[in-house]
């Protein structure tokens, strides 16, 4: 029988194994040298920009949002369609998540209906770029400097990706990255926020661990709500591990995307993503499934073929955490078809073309059975 596959599996090598071995065998495990040079890596990708780890990019998207000067009463523009926590954090410091709808066809944030959702307590709008592929990064910063908006870059699925020649998190606003253990890059568990100006770095780091600034050799204080969002040295240390294969990883992905889309029987009637092989990092390749297709059924046969198959996401305003603020079916459409319909195929640099091919020979089996 073949051997399964999952829709994603981090690849860390033998040398990185080896340093985590290291940095538990030196007695110094949590936050300290390795995050320091990760940090200093990091920066370096983005382009000598100031950049701080932490233990998720949830924390960094609400670090984020501090920094912002975002809080009670405030209103933050963003997509139903993404992780949860992408909202979740807007509630944390007190403000309201604004949903707009997507496009349909990069399944990213509506800039238009965005445009039109800014109000008066309109603070910041928070994209999202899906399955690593950008939001178009002019137009959201020329809304941007229209409504006098601070930008959030959801860029957690994008490290890797670029727009225009330019890597994500080289420029703009306050960018925030997510090194999940199911991303291009892992840290097992850890996020990275890249901050627009060296000045915003010691209240960063506040943040980061409880509000506590130490001075000489005692001296210790707290003036600043903090939170307990420090990385690991562990954790450091397989992101120090993996950048050196960013590329490789990226254009591996790329690769396989390509052959997704000269394997994929178009007949199947599925909605393939954009044919972006320049920006895009390729995190995930998704399909929208025709209407009349449950994806419980699909995902069912596709684990049967030794295959396995991600949702990536829901439309989260339909969530009942959501429900009680007000959200409701039927506001946003194209969220709302793509959330019920999305699946994310199995993509990562160790598949071997031969798997994309039994995907989609699995797919198009599985489809053709049940429509």
């Amino acid at each position: 029988m073949a051997a399964f596959i999952p829709f994603t599996r981090p690849e860390i090598d033998e040398a990185t194994i080896a340093g985590v071995g290291e940095v538990l065998r030196s007695g110094w495990i949590t936050s300290g040298p390795q995050v320091k040079a990760f940090e200093a890596e990091l920066s370096r990708i983005c382009g000598g920009r100031a950049v701080r780890c932490f233990n998720s990019g949830t924390a960094t998207m609400e670090v984020a949002l501090r920094l912002a000067g975002v809080g009670e009463g405030d209103e933050v523009i963003t997509t139903p369609l993404s992780w949860v926590a992408t909202a979740n954090v807007v509630l944390e410091v007190g403000a309201r998540p604004i949903f707009v709808d997507v496009d349909p066809r990069t399944r990213n944030i509506d800039l238009a209906a965005a445009e039109a959702a800014v109000t008066p307590a309109t603070r910041a709008i928070l994209p999202v770029d899906l399955a690593g592929l950008p939001v178009d990064r002019d137009a959201l910063y020329l809304l941007a400097r229209k409504k006098h908006l601070r930008v959030i870059e959801d860029a957690a699925q994008a490290f890797g990706s670029s727009w225009r020649g330019r890597a994500l998190g080289s420029f703009g606003d306050l960018v925030s990255f997510s090194f999940h253990a199911n991303k291009n890059i892992t840290c097992a568990e850890g996020g990275a926020l890249v901050l627009p100006d060296e000045s915003l770095v010691p209240i960063c780091e506040q943040l980061r661990l409880q509000g506590v600034v130490r001075s000489g050799e005692d001296g210790m204080e707290v003036a600043v709500l903090g939170g307990k969002f420090n990385l690991t040295d562990v954790a450091a240390r397989i992101g120090l591990g993996q950048l050196p294969h960013l590329e490789r990883f990226t254009q591996r992905r790329r690769a396989l995307a390509r052959r997704y889309f000269q394997r994929w029987d178009r007949s199947l009637a599925c909605e393939l993503p954009v044919e972006d092989f320049e920006q895009s990092n390729w995190h995930m390749f998704q399909v929208v499934l025709p209407e009349r297709v449950e994806r419980a059924r699909f995902i069912a046969g596709m684990r049967e073929q030794g295959i396995g198959v991600g949702v990536h996401y829901p439309a989260m305003h339909l969530f009942k955490l959501y429900r009680r603020l007000g959200w409701h079916e039927g506001q946003f459409p194209h969220a709302e078809r793509i959330g019920r319909a999305i699946a994310t195929l199995p993509l990562f640099p160790a598949m071997a073309d031969s798997d994309v091919d039994r995907v989609c020979e699995a797919a198009k089996a599985v489809l053709s059975k049940i429509r």
